[in-house]
């Protein structure tokens, strides 16, 4: 995989704070992959999430956006395992959302929107929220973790039928193991398949 193929920024997680979390890549790997490093990437991010905030993103948002993440990561990790969070991550978050209101205010044009977050830590605050709605309601039951060690990302399953998560680097090489043990078990049959 190329160098430039492992920065694009990831939107078929299924929900925005699941996107969030396919910002860094391979989490669990000898290399990961960090995609939003700098305040332009983070505001690509922001942007193409439709939470641009009003004010242009800042290193220190940047550092905000990861140590987010991570928080978010540790807790889906939790839920999806059906294991109780870690209450620190657990409190760091509320403290962030007190930290962090979000007062709603709409804007009726060619569609419903809210108004743009003041700064990239309140489109932060949005997505935190989300992320805490889908952990905390029915949705739950609907995540799961690709099973690529190196991998271990949150995805949006609905229908239970992914294997793993939707990078097709971790369904590709998922795909060549199963084949290998197949072979090498003598599993499949004279078509090959």
């Amino acid at each position: 995989m190329k160098d430039d193929d492992r920065q694009v920024l990831r939107f078929d997680c299924g929900a925005t704070w699941l996107n969030l979390l396919a910002t860094r890549g391979r989490c669990f790997g000898a290399d990961p992959v960090e995609r939003i490093a700098t305040p332009e990437r983070l505001g690509e991010w922001l942007d193409r999430s439709e939470l641009s905030p009003t004010r242009p993103p800042s290193m220190a948002d940047v550092r905000q956006a990861q140590a987010l993440r991570e928080t978010l990561r540790a807790l889906a990790l939790a839920v999806v395992a059906e294991e109780p969070p870690p209450a620190d991550v657990t409190d760091e978050l509320t403290r962030f959302l007190d930290a962090t209101p979000d007062h709603v205010r709409l804007v009726a044009g060619e569609r419903l929107t809210r108004q743009s977050p003041p700064t990239a830590v309140a489109a932060l605050g949005r997505v935190a929220r989300q992320a805490v709605d889908h952990l905390t309601g029915p949705g739950r039951q609907a995540l799961a973790i690709c099973p690529e060690s190196d991998c271990r990302g949150v995805f949006a399953n609905p229908t239970g039928r992914r294997r793993w998560c939707p990078s097709p680097a971790c369904a590709s090489r998922g795909r060549v193991r199963a084949h290998r043990e197949r072979r090498r078990t003598g599993a499949d049959g004279p078509s090959g398949g």
